[in-house]
């Protein structure tokens, strides 16, 4: 099982920016037929903000986020990103790194779902202020 590590959340203000990067370590990211990131925020469910495919090819985003949030992965490095722009205070949740997934990339309903993902990180705080 991959080891993830997530990394770059903090405090910005409403219309900035954050990277966030996921540093995979226990074997190659390529192992991974994809990556993703989740959110979850006080009291509310884990939610799906973008996946991303073994090379980069296919990249999938949550409704809320789209257009605004860019995935990103560097196989060299065992990187995963995710670039946030124009973030907004419903931006603000705790963000998961995920990989593993038990399903292709492309059945979308299932890859929204957190239980479709085997291995997660401990999770980046970002908050957004208005």
């Amino acid at each position: 099982q991959v080891q993830l590590g997530e990394s770059g959340g903090g405090l910005v203000q409403a219309g900035g920016s954050l990277r966030l990067s996921c540093a995979a370590s226990g074997r190659s990211t390529f192992s991974s037929p994809a990556m993703g990131w989740f959110r979850q925020a006080p009291g509310k469910e884990r939610e799906f903000v973008a996946a991303i495919s073994l090379r980069g090819g296919s990249k999938y985003y949550g409704d809320s986020v789209k257009d605004r949030f860019t995935i990103s992965r560097d196989g060299a490095k065992n990187m995963v990103a995710l670039q946030m722009s124009s973030l907004k205070p419903e931006d603000t949740a705790v963000y998961y790194c995920a990989a593993d997934p038990a399903y292709d990339l492309r059945q979308i309903s299932r890859t929204r779902l957190p239980e479709t993902w085997g291995s997660w990180g401990q999770g980046t705080q970002v908050t957004v202020s208005s």
